[in-house]
């Protein structure tokens, strides 16, 4: 049940329990008034209990950028070495 929906049952209720005066004899509206009125409630605290927890950030663990990773790449080209090659990534901001 949306927002919408929520506060229309509460308005429905609140005619039903407070505006109408009239004996149906079988039926107390004002007891459907109050009835409508704690589902539109309910509906209400339902629909932003969700919207709440639908819009929470999901924040993500800190990435540790202080590691030194040399990872050599060697080219082999039949059975010799062409060439050695490291790579070597620092933190940015950090003299070598």
């Amino acid at each position: 049940m949306g927002i919408g929906a929520s506060i229309f049952l509460i308005a429905i209720g609140a005619i039903f329990a407070f505006a109408i005066d009239a004996d149906l004899g079988w039926l107390n509206l004002t007891v459907v008034g109050w009835v409508l009125m704690l589902a539109g409630l309910a509906g209400l605290l339902t629909t932003l209990y969700f919207w709440n927890s639908r819009r929470r950030t999901v924040v993500a663990a800190p990435v540790r950028e202080d590691r030194v990773v040399a990872e050599p790449v060697v080219p082999v080209q039949g059975d010799r070495v062409v060439r050695e090659e490291y790579r070597e990534v620092r933190r940015p901001g950090h003299p070598a």
